[in-house]
């Protein structure tokens, strides 16, 4: 018992680590607000990592997780952002993570090294990271480790998502392809609890800020209060989220009202659907009638024969008693017979021709007659 809770355990854990590196079973029916304008807070020292602000979604909104300056887990990974993708008839949520190379992160660009397809914020060398001061705003009093070369994609595209009318059209390189299938790390405590919190401010939902966030970038993980948090210059464009938000999401979820009103109805405790009952299949029109504890027959039924072989013509059988000591619903109380019908029937006398009268007469006087000496 205790191998298979173990496997178990083995199997939660492998499918929470899919999820981190893919999708997370998040999905929307219309498309997030683009991404705000807003200055990157300076590196606040050695080893940290940019991460670029994004839309996230919870309670039927939209709300804007901050860019923020987050330690790597160890040295030589880059942190890939996650982004919002097409999939044929919603947006579903891509989840961000650490790995060796930078892979696909949908073509958003969302500044400062992520210009939509590589990343040239940085690089790893000799276990230290170096920044590029070309895209990154580091001060070389408190960072040392700084390199400068210059960035020739300028394109700017506000647009936060992948796919679906007006999204971007990029495609996975065969060089993102191979960083797909490399070693990743999920997102690490700070980085899962900064959009956490984020999630708890009122200010911070599209619905309230239509695409312009108080706080667009701090200076570490959660450090929405800090004298160094950088509100938004501008939205990417105005943002007014639909009037039917909650209706598309509930669609999803609710079932075909034709199929609920279909639906058989539960029968509960003595409280059975006559109207729809369904009979038993029982011949009732062609049915003989039940006889009833001392019913007469029927008039068609063959009377029993008399005394002296004289029927009587539609004289009633005597009732024969089924049931002792029952009533019985409907019947009649057993007839009595008049005094005519109780006495038996006279005989009549035997008619006989002269002749069978003279033969017992002789018999008689031969019978008398002496005996001769």
């Amino acid at each position: 018992m205790r191998i298979i809770r173990l496997l178990m355990f083995a199997l939660v854990v492998l499918a929470t680590s899919a999820i981190s590196f893919g999708q997370i079973g998040i999905s929307v029916t219309f498309e997030p607000p683009e991404l705000p304008v807003y200055e990157q807070p300076p590196v606040p020292g050695d080893g940290y990592l940019w991460n670029p602000g994004y839309w996230a979604y919870d309670d039927e909104d939209y709300y804007w997780v901050p860019g923020t300056w987050v330690m790597a887990p160890e040295p030589g990974l880059l942190w890939t952002p996650p982004y919002w993708g097409w999939n044929g008839d919603s947006f579903v949520f891509n989840e961000g993570y650490w790995g060796p190379e930078v892979g696909f992160y949908g073509g958003v660009s969302y500044g400062y090294g992520y210009d939509g397809e590589t990343y040239e914020g940085g690089r790893w060398q000799n276990g230290q990271f170096y920044y590029n001061s070309s895209v990154n705003n580091v001060s070389t009093t408190t960072v040392h480790n700084v390199y400068q070369q210059p960035v020739t994609n300028t394109t700017v595209n506000r647009v936060s998502y992948n796919g679906g009318t007006g999204g971007i059209t990029a495609r996975p390189t065969p060089k993102q392809e191979a960083a797909a299938h490399q070693k990743h790390v999920p997102p690490v405590a700070a980085q899962t609890q900064h959009a956490q919190a984020a999630r708890t401010q009122p200010e911070l939902r599209a619905s309230a800020n239509h695409g312009k966030p108080l706080v667009a970038a701090t200076p570490k993980p959660g450090a929405f209060k800090d004298h160094s948090v950088v509100p938004a210059k501008q939205a990417g464009a105005p943002y007014n989220p639909p009037a039917n938000r909650k209706a598309n999401q509930q669609h999803q979820d609710s079932k075909n009202p034709a199929q609920q009103s279909n639906r058989a109805p539960v029968a509960q405790p003595n409280n059975r659907p006559e109207a729809n009952r369904t009979e038993p299949n029982r011949p009732e029109a062609n049915r003989p009638p039940a006889a009833q504890p001392n019913n007469r027959p029927e008039p068609n039924r063959p009377t029993a024969a008399q005394p002296n072989n004289r029927p009587e013509s539609n004289r009633p059988e005597p009732t024969r008693n089924e049931s002792q000591g029952r009533p019985a619903e409907n019947s009649q109380p057993p007839r009595t017979a008049s005094p005519a019908e109780a006495r038996p029937a006279k005989q009549q006398p035997e008619q006989r021709t002269p002749e069978e009268k003279k033969r017992p007469e002789e018999q008689k006087k031969q019978d008398e007659k002496p005996p001769s000496l």
